[in-house]
């Protein structure tokens, strides 16, 4: 009995969920997609929000950095504008035909018997367009997105509605205006000597990688931290590591194998 004890914790696989980026990560960096979503980010806020083209870079890198993309950077500064529409605006016009099907990944993907959730800060829209693209649609449990996360454009959400837009159901959706006029220049704001992240104005956009969603992100998706294996490499080095297991080794897959067909 002790022996088979002993035998069942050997048996034991250490993850039971694999957690992935979607772009750069599911594709390669040479399709375009990364270069033409940064060359629209840059058009929507000079067309759309009348933001200086000169200024673009600096505030870019300085909105990336502290809050973790441009987007919520500039909502988080006073910019107030419709969540779809930028999607649209910045999606919308991507080189997907530079996408093929990848049957070799496909094929991984499904050999693996363990939960696999797609975790990304784009919209739904444009995540499900780059699984089809790819093969991949029916590799995939669910999708957590920006939509899961701000599920109905607001500060806060509840959790039916979360757990609605990871399932696939759709929400009516809402957009708040903050009434404010007043732009913080954030540039101004970092040219200060000893100038600290500390007294930034908070954004209502809930996205990685922040605490607030991954927490979010893994009670949506009923994901254990400690048995979750997350994959946010590029896809040479993501393609390199699942050619070797994805850091399961062969003894572990084979448990994994055997616990499908038990």
């Amino acid at each position: 009995m002790e022996f088979d004890d002993q035998y069942s914790q050997v048996q034991s696989p250490k993850y039971d969920c694999l957690l992935f980026d979607l772009d750069d990560t599911l594709y390669p960096r040479s399709s375009g997609l990364e270069a033409s979503v940064l060359k629209n980010i840059k058009a929507y806020m000079v067309e759309k929000l009348g933001i200086e083209e000169g200024k673009i870079p600096d505030l870019c890198n300085l909105l990336y950095i502290n809050y973790g993309t441009t987007m919520a950077g500039l909502r988080a500064i006073g910019y107030d504008f419709d969540y779809d529409e930028y999607h649209s605006f910045v999606h919308g016009r991507l080189p997907y035909e530079n996408l093929k099907p990848d049957p070799v990944l496909r094929g991984h993907l499904l050999s693996l018997p363990i939960r696999k959730v797609i975790f990304t800060n784009a919209d739904k829209v444009h995540a499900i367009k780059v699984l089809n693209r790819l093969g991949l649609e029916e590799c995939f449990e669910g999708i957590i997105c920006f939509d899961t996360l701000n599920p109905t454009h607001k500060s806060t959400a509840s959790d039916d509605e979360d757990d609605a837009e990871f399932l696939g159901k759709k929400i009516p959706q809402s957009c708040c205006a903050n009434g404010s006029t007043v732009i913080f220049d954030i540039i101004g704001h970092f040219s200060q000597p000893d100038a600290t992240s500390s007294g930034l104005p908070k954004t209502p956009i809930v996205c990685k990688p922040s605490e607030s969603a991954i927490e979010r992100a893994l009670k949506i998706g009923n994901i254990d931290p400690y048995r979750t294996c997350p994959q946010y490499s590029v896809w040479e080095t993501f393609r390199t590591r699942y050619s070797t297991g994805w850091k399961i080794s062969e003894s572990e897959r084979s448990r994994l194998c055997c616990r499908k067909h038990s």
